[in-house]
C-alpha cells in the first residue's frame, strides 16, 4: 500500500459515536439525554496526556495524578462508569447539581443535561485538579461550570441546595453535610465503600435518613481531606512478589499473627454446588457475603503467591473471605468442563477450624443462590446515634457520621 493509501484514523467524531456505541451495548446510556450529552461533550480535550483513540475508549480511566508513594488521587473516570452515574442522576433540565471531585468532563456532561437554565457546581481539595478542570472546561466551552477549592466533606453550602449530588471520588462515610445540602426530593450518587466492597449508590431522602434507589459496581480514587478513609491491609505472607493480605475496612479487627500461621497450614476445599455462567456477573454474590458473616474481608494475592501455591486465586481486589478468629475461608471458583463455560463456587479454608469456616462460607453461597440470586440489596443510610430499633433489618456497619445498613428483600 503506497503511504497517500495508507487508511485515515478515525476523527473524534467518529469515535465519539463509536463510543456512544459501545456504552449502549454495556447498558451503561440508556436515555437520550445522556446520549446527546456524551455526543456533544469533547472528550478528549479533557484528557491531552493519551491518545485519541484511549480518549474515547469505555472503560479506560485516565490516571492524572498519584501521591508520594505512587496511589493514584486523581482521575477522570472511564467513560462507562460516568455515564452510568449519570443516568444514576436522572439530572434535569434547570436542576442545580454539585459534583464533588473535578475532572472536568463529566461537569461538562453535567452541563448539557441542566441545560443553560440549570447551575453546576464542582469542588476538589486538590489545587492541581481543579485548575486543570478550570482551564479545561473554559477551552471547551464550559466555562459557565463554577469550580471551587474546598474539602469536599463540608459540601458547599453558598450555591445549595442541591437538586443532584454527584461524587466521584470512593467515600466511606456520608457526611452531614451532603444529606443537609441535598434539596427535598433530591438524589445523591455516591461511589460509597462498605466492608470493602464498592458500590455506586443512588440514593433518595426519605425523612432524616437516605434510601438507595439503584447501585451499580464500580471503582474510584478514593476521597482526600477529613472524610479520607483507606482500607487497612493485613500481611499473611511477604516474601517479594508473593504477597499475600487481608483487606479489612470499617475499624475491623483480627488476629493477625493467628491467621499468618492459620495461612501456612493444608488447606481444606469445600464446594457449593452452586454454579455460574463464565460471562454471568456475580457481584450480588459477594454483597450478600459482606452483609451476611460477621467477620468480612478480602483476600488479596499476587499471581506469584498462586503459582507457589501459597493461594489457589489471585486477586488484586481481593476475594470475599469468611474469618473466624485463628481460620478463614475465602471463596474460590473452578471450571465444571474443559470447555470452561460454567463455574462451580467453592471455599478454600486454613487454620485449625478451616473445615468449619470453609462449610459455613459454602452455606452461606447456597442461601444466596436459593435466596437472593434474582434479587437487590437495599442501602439505608441514618444519622450516626440512631437507636437500632430505628433501623431495618440487615448488616449495620457503624461509621463516623452515619449507620449504613445493608437489606436484602
Amino acid at each position: 500500500m503506497k503511504p497517500e493509501e495508507a487508511e485515515t484514523p478515525p476523527s473524534a467524531d467518529q469515535l465519539r459515536e463509536a463510543l456512544i456505541g459501545q456504552l449502549r451495548e454495556l447498558g451503561a446510556i440508556r436515555t437520550e439525554a445522556v446520549e446527546a450529552a456524551v455526543r456533544t461533550v469533547p472528550r478528549h480535550l479533557f484528557v491531552p496526556e493519551v491518545s485519541l483513540a484511549e480518549a474515547y475508549a469505555p472503560e479506560r480511566a485516565v490516571i492524572t495524578k498519584k501521591d508520594e508513594d505512587g496511589v493514584d488521587v486523581s482521575s477522570v473516570s472511564a467513560a462507562r462508569i460516568q455515564a452510568l452515574m449519570l443516568e444514576q442522576s436522572a439530572i434535569r433540565p434547570g436542576m442545580r447539581v454539585l459534583e464533588i471531585g473535578s475532572g472536568g468532563y463529566n461537569a461538562a456532561l453535567i452541563a448539557e443535561l441542566v441545560g443553560e437554565s440549570g447551575a453546576v457546581t464542582s469542588i476538589d481539595i486538590d489545587p492541581d485538579a481543579v485548575g486543570r478542570a478550570r482551564r479545561f472546561l473554559a477551552e471547551a466551552g464550559y466555562g459557565r461550570v463554577n469550580v471551587l477549592l474546598t474539602d469536599g466533606e463540608e459540601g458547599e453550602p453558598v450555591h445549595a441546595p442541591f437538586d443532584r449530588i454527584i461524587v466521584t471520588v470512593g467515600a466511606w462515610d456520608i457526611p452531614p453535610a451532603w444529606v443537609n445540602q441535598l434539596a427535598e426530593g433530591g438524589r445523591i450518587v455516591v461511589p460509597l465503600r462498605v466492608r470493602c466492597l464498592t458500590r455506586s449508590v443512588a440514593f433518595e431522602r426519605e425523612g432524616g435518613h437516605l434510601v438507595s434507589r439503584d447501585y451499580e459496581l464500580c471503582g474510584f480514587v478514593p476521597m482526600q481531606g477529613v472524610g479520607e478513609r483507606r482500607m487497612q491491609l493485613v500481611v499473611l505472607h511477604d516474601e517479594p512478589g508473593e504477597e499475600v493480605g487481608l483487606k479489612l475496612d470499617d475499624g475491623d479487627r483480627v488476629d493477625v499473627e493467628g491467621l499468618r500461621k492459620a495461612l501456612a497450614q493444608p488447606r481444606v476445599e469445600v464446594w457449593s454446588g452452586v454454579t455460574i455462567g463464565g460471562m454471568e456477573p456475580f457481584d450480588g454474590l459477594d454483597l450478600w457475603l459482606a452483609a451476611a458473616v460477621p467477620d468480612f474481608a478480602r483476600l488479596a494475592a499476587t499471581p506469584a503467591a498462586r503459582e507457589r501455591g501459597i493461594v489457589a486465586a489471585a486477586s488484586p481486589m481481593g476475594l470475599s473471605t469468611l474469618i473466624d478468629k485463628d481460620s478463614f475461608a475465602y471463596r474460590k471458583m473452578r471450571p465444571t468442563s474443559p470447555e470452561r463455560h460454567t463455574f462451580e463456587f467453592g471455599a478454600f479454608g486454613h487454620g485449625p477450624d478451616a473445615q468449619a469456616v470453609a462449610n459455613r462460607l459454602v452455606e452461606q453461597i447456597q442461601i444466596w443462590d436459593r435466596e437472593h440470586r434474582s434479587g437487590r440489596a437495599v442501602f439505608t443510610v441514618h444519622p450516626a446515634g440512631t437507636p437500632d430499633d430505628q433501623l431495618p433489618a440487615g448488616r449495620v456497619v457503624n461509621k463516623r457520621h452515619s449507620r449504613v445498613t445493608i437489606s436484602w428483600p
